[in-house]
């Protein structure tokens, strides 16, 4: 698990590696002019691509061994389909889709959630937050689960979310569904880059 200070990492890699760090008042806090503020280096090619490999790590919440084992697996895929590859193994983690869904207020929150068995995959309860889902997967909040602080007011929480197109979430049921491969529409990462790195 990644402890290091949020802010500080954010300040260095910009404010999409946390949902705490996307306000206005941090924004404020590190924009040109702002006292603190420095103006960064243009970084090197191999700067760039560790730059682009700290901000995933970050970003999901995970070590660097397991983005290691995400990019050797997508590796095997050949051809231009090995970023797309490289993006459904990060997306298709358990803490993650659950983060997704709308369940929790980032992934550091979901990956405990998880980790404290409040959801059951395919009628199977789950305690492994780099779990791997697929499509046609339904990951249900567990029985005993659904009174729990965590999960209160559900419905009034997530009424204005909207999860991407690939996964759906019935608040009735307490239910959601993986509907496809996960798209990616992230901006923010350059999983090239991440790749290239680990070919060196």
């Amino acid at each position: 698990m990644i402890s290091k200070p949020k802010f500080k990492i954010c300040r260095r890699l910009g404010p999409g590696v946390y949902d705490k760090c996307q306000t206005s008042k941090f924004k404020a806090s590190t924009a040109s002019g702002a006292p603190g503020a420095r103006r960064p280096k243009a970084p090197s090619e191999y700067g760039a691509q560790l730059f682009e490999k700290q901000k995933i790590r970050f970003s999901y919440g995970i070590t660097e061994r397991q983005l290691s084992n995400y990019v050797k697996k997508a590796s095997l895929v050949k051809g231009a389909g090995t970023a797309e590859r490289f993006f459904e193994e990060l997306e298709s983690r358990l803490d993650n889709v659950v983060y997704r869904m709308g369940l929790g207020v980032s992934r550091r929150a979901t990956r405990q959630m998880v980790s404290h068995g409040h959801f059951v995959v395919n009628n199977k309860r789950v305690t492994i937050p780099s779990y791997e889902l697929k499509s046609g997967d339904i990951i249900k909040i567990r029985e005993g689960s659904k009174g729990k602080g965590v999960f209160s007011n559900l419905a009034e929480k997530i009424k204005d979310y909207n999860p991407p197109a690939w996964l759906k979430f019935d608040v009735s049921t307490m239910e959601g569904h993986i509907l496809d491969k996960p798209k990616n529409t992230e901006s923010f990462i350059d999983l090239n880059a991440v790749l290239e790195f680990y070919s060196r």
